[in-house]
């Protein structure tokens, strides 16, 4: 640009110096040069990256001077007072010359038109037809867009044509305005009627300045709260990545920037950079390269999660404008930062949570019930790629291991079982640990049923290398059984046949056992039993009987325990044991449990209507404390039915292994926390009754059968009873015995210090309506007794030497079981 401004420029200066054009008066010379710095320094100035290009005057001053004095004259004026004009504005020499380069040019251009129309300047300043003088300042107009454009857009990174469009109307309609005020100059001058009306102009182009800085302006911070309301908006982005790329992409156009970066203070930091619009992750700034931080901050915890940075080509001042859109950017960006952050944390306290509903917590193996849906879903989908086959494993004598080296080393031996099925089952297998030593893998694909023994051969066989816990090296054996998919029954039936199958197994003496229909002994009525259990609720032959839980001294009803009861259309009344395998070892627990509870509590509920205010005692599954929606379920039907929750009590088998206490912990103390009694069942009967105890919030201990029934002939079950009594006194908690049948057994468990019990003696199990029937005739004309008392009221009792008070909590009428 400079090689081409330096033709006109010396062809200028030769003609002048050789004086071939009209010689101008100093007055105009100065004047012209004057003017052009004047120009120069009230220009519309506009930010583009670090550096500054604007919109000045000079096509005025120059198309009036080639009106006034010869172009060679006009062209050095131009120059001459373009570089003073930007040398007293401390711009770089670059731009300086430049231009300096770009006025010359386009002088010259006006210059040409004028001579091509015929002006000659040798006699003085010539008269100008007004078609000259207008397509005088086209060429200008025309020459500084051709120049300057292309080299703003490639200063700015932005396409030339999208460059050009900018503003393209208001410099069509500032640009006729210019030529209007020229014009008007010039015919001022040419009439030379009152010299005072020039001083009109500087006003004229005053005004057109501000008229022209206000509009530019107004269209800036328009077109910039429409692209930062754009941004904000591409900032709500629930992906946390996403979201620093957009600020990364959309900030250097806002902000007119070289580029952009954000950094996350995490462990490692997270780093976004960009340049142009695009992401750049190996891009590196310049040492020197002028940055504007923004500190990004967590409001709540008041301390800086990270930084928002712009970096320019070198020293740039935003202003007030660009400094509030800059805040109201960050802010944008920080929250969105904030809800993405607590997006994705939402999203991994969902993965663990769904991750944790469908695995055992002990091994990390799919549970029951990921067992049991993916299980059907796959039945349901057909076998297509394959037969469908379930082994079931039980470990053969790890009581022994739990009694022996403890619970402790029990977990660790359980862990190792489960990777090693978990490492020798194929990828499309699925290993679940069902509870306790109970394992079971669901075998897909395979090309026939005979496979299936096969394989889960194999699976056993990795359990017998020996297991190495606290230094002692510990041979794991187990029994499995196999079970191809049904044509009927579903998930459910699958698990009922590969479970006989285990228990012919180890009947047998065998590792392994395949299900055989004709084996199944039990398979008609078992069979009858699943396929019907489901339909037992409905049609009204699952009930619900109850025994009453009686005070030993004074023959007061307490309590009552509820006692299912199933009456077969076919096989008449089913023996509890039988269903209850059943129903414990299938898909039909939670509807079962729900049912018996359902009427259980409506029973309390009648007996409160009538005036006898007994809590009702329901037993509870191992396999449903498993179940984290357990509690929730208990407490909806409880507020159903308008029950305190004391009124509820849970009792809860012995037979619960350390492994699964950890899980169902948090189910009990939920159960605690709301009030709900708990009772441990046929204490002393498990293996690990203090251990059990430890862990287990109850309220009191329920004494087996076995140890009442055999007291009078065993001296060891008579001291396991006094123990259990003992132990509730100390621990405050209540004692009652099953099985009481004879009067002898029940003076000698009050003597013993046991406070209530339940059997025959009392009454057998009944309806809710006969109990409520039998409350109300009581016992000696007394309601709510159904036993006369040990001693008359008043009398003086002499207790024997194991017989010590009760301990009960104040306002109990009998330690925990009145509420």
């Amino acid at each position: 640009m400079v090689f081409v401004a330096s033709v006109p420029f010396v062809v200028s200066v030769i003609a002048i110096a050789t004086h071939r054009t009209h010689s101008a008066s100093i007055l105009v010379i100065l004047g012209m040069i004057a003017a052009v710095i004047a120009s120069n320094r009230a220009k519309m100035n506009v930010r583009l990256r670090s550096n500054k290009w604007g919109q000045s005057w000079t096509d005025i001053v120059v198309l009036v001077g080639l009106t006034i004095a010869p172009p060679p004259w006009v062209v050095l004026c131009t120059a001459v007072g373009v570089v003073i004009g930007r040398l007293l504005a401390r711009v770089s020499p670059l731009k300086v010359a430049f231009g300096a380069a770009k006025d010359t040019v386009w002088a010259s251009a006006g210059a040409g038109v004028l001579y091509a129309y015929g002006a000659d300047f040798r006699d003085g300043p010539p008269v100008f037809h007004a078609i000259a003088l207008v397509l005088a300042f086209l060429a200008l107009t025309v020459v500084d867009e051709l120049i300057a454009n292309p080299v703003i857009a490639l200063a700015a990174h932005t396409p030339l044509r999208q460059h050009f469009l900018r503003y393209l109307d208001i410099r069509i309609g500032f640009g006729a305005a210019r030529l209007v005020v020229a014009v008007f100059v010039v015919w001022l001058l040419s009439v030379n009627q009152d010299a005072q009306l020039v001083l009109v102009a500087p006003l004229l182009i005053l005004t057109l300045h501000l008229w022209y800085s206000g509009r530019i302006r107004k269209r800036d911070e328009r077109i910039s709260w429409q692209r930062l309301a754009s941004s904000a908006e591409a900032l709500n982005d629930v992906d946390l990545g996403r979201v620093l790329e957009v600020a990364v992409e959309w900030s250097p156009d806002l902000f007119s920037a070289d580029g952009a970066e954000v950094e996350l203070f995490t462990d490692p930091p997270r780093v976004v950079r960009g340049a142009g619009g695009k992401i750049d992750a190996e891009a590196k700034w310049p040492s020197d390269a002028f940055v504007i931080t923004t500190v990004l901050e967590d409001r709540a915890a008041k301390r800086p999660i990270g930084e928002f940075r712009l970096r320019f080509g070198g020293p740039v001042t935003l202003n007030e404008m660009e400094n509030y859109k800059l805040r109201t950017f960050a802010s944008a960006l920080n929250t969105a930062i904030h809800n993405a952050t607590a997006y994705t944390e939402l999203q991994r306290v969902a993965i663990v949570h769904a991750h944790d509903a469908a695995h055992d917590a002990l091994t990390g193996l799919a549970n029951r019930r990921q067992l049991i849906d993916q299980g059907q879903q796959l039945i349901a989908e057909g076998h297509a790629d394959g037969v469908l086959a379930l082994l079931l494993l039980d470990l053969n004598h790890f009581k022994e291991v739990n009694d022996t080296l403890g619970h402790a080393a029990g977990d660790e031996v359980l862990k190792v079982v489960a990777d090693r099925l978990k490492a020798a089952a194929r990828p499309t297998d699925l290993v679940s640990r069902l509870g306790g030593d109970e394992f079971a893998v669901l075998l897909t694909g395979l090309p026939a049923p005979a496979i299936a023994t096969h394989r889960s051969e194999r699976l056993v066989a990795v359990l017998h290398e020996p297991i190495e816990v606290e230094g002692m090296r510990i041979s794991v054996e187990a029994s499995g059984g196999i079970a191809t998919a049904p044509s009927t029954g579903g998930i459910a039936e699958l698990l009922r046949r590969a479970d006989v199958a285990m228990y012919q197994a180890k009947r047998s003496g065998q590792r392994i056992a395949a299900y055989s229909h004709a084996r199944d002994t039990a398979d008609i009525g078992r069979f009858a039993i699943t396929g019907s259990m489901s339909s037992a609720v409905a049609d009204g032959t699952l009930t619900v009987d109850f025994q009453p839980i009686v005070d030993l001294a004074s023959g007061e009803v307490l309590a009552a325990e509820a006692l299912a009861r199933w009456h077969h259309p076919d096989h008449g009344t089913v023996d509890p044991l039988r269903f209850l395998e059943t129903v414990e070892r299938s898909g039909l627990l939670p509807a079962f449990a729900e049912a018996v509870l359902d009427q259980a509590l409506l029973a309390c509920v009648s007996w409160r209507e009538a005036g006898f205010d007994l809590p009702v005692a329901v037993n509870v599954a191992p396999r449903s404390l498993l179940d984290p929606r357990f509690p929730g379920s208990v407490m909806t039907r409880l507020r159903t039915h308008d029950l305190p929750t004391d009124r509820l009590i849970l009792e809860l088998t012995e037979t619960l292994t350390i492994s699964q206490l950890e899980v169902v912990d948090q189910v009990l103390g939920r159960f605690r926390d709301e009030g709900v009694r708990l009772a441990l069942d046929d204490f002393g009967t498990g293996y690990s009754s203090l251990s059990v105890l430890s862990r287990i919030p109850v309220h009191e201990l329920k004494i087996d059968s076995e140890f009442v029934s055999s007291m009078e002939t065993s001296p060891e079950a008579g001291a396991v009873i006094r123990s259990t009594v003992d132990l509730g006194r100390s621990l405050n908690l209540a004692v009652v015995a099953e099985g009481v049948d004879s009067e002898p057994q029940r003076r000698a468990l009050w003597e013993m210090g046991c406070t209530a019990g339940q059997g025959h003696l009392f009454a057998r199990p009944m309806t809710a309506a006969r109990l409520l029937a039998t409350l109300h005739r009581g016992s000696g004309g007394r309601p709510g007794m159904l036993a006369p008392a040990l001693h008359d009221e008043g009398a003086v009792i002499r207790l024997s030497p194991h017989r010590r008070p009760v301990p009960r909590q104040r306002g109990e009428r009998l330690p925990h079981l009145g509420g």
